[in-house]
């Protein structure tokens, strides 16, 4: 096992050829093992050159609206009324607090995902 770091473009290239070439590699396994340091170290590369700005909270809403088919008035609960609900969701009015416990608890969407804004 010859795991170098990675520091280049054409390093990533060269561990994501190993990669492909272990995938489904037995867990436990000494290629399992190369498998996952040269996972860790393709994300710690990533993270590191293509760094992910936050989420938008109101990004998240919609997409957890569309995974469980809502509309705007069944974030009400959640929100507050209508006009409250829609200044939300037109990025007219940022979430506080106690709309983001609602909404985290309600409907399951991360804080990391709803505190991106506050």
């Amino acid at each position: 096992m010859d795991i170098k770091p990675i520091r280049t473009p054409e390093d990533l290239a060269a561990t994501l050829a190993r990669v492909e070439q272990l995938w489904g590699a037995p867990i436990g396994s000494i290629e399992g093992d190369e498998l996952e340091i040269l996972a860790l170290l393709i994300e710690k590369y990533e993270e590191q050159h293509f760094p992910m700005p936050p989420s938008d909270p109101v990004e998240a809403i919609r997409f957890r609206m569309e995974q469980l088919g809502l509309t705007a008035r069944d974030l009400e609960p959640f929100i507050g009324t209508s006009g409250r609900v829609s200044e939300v969701l037109n990025h007219k009015r940022k979430l506080s607090l106690p709309m983001i416990k609602r909404l985290h608890e309600g409907l399951r969407i991360p804080y990391e995902r709803l505190l991106a804004d506050v």
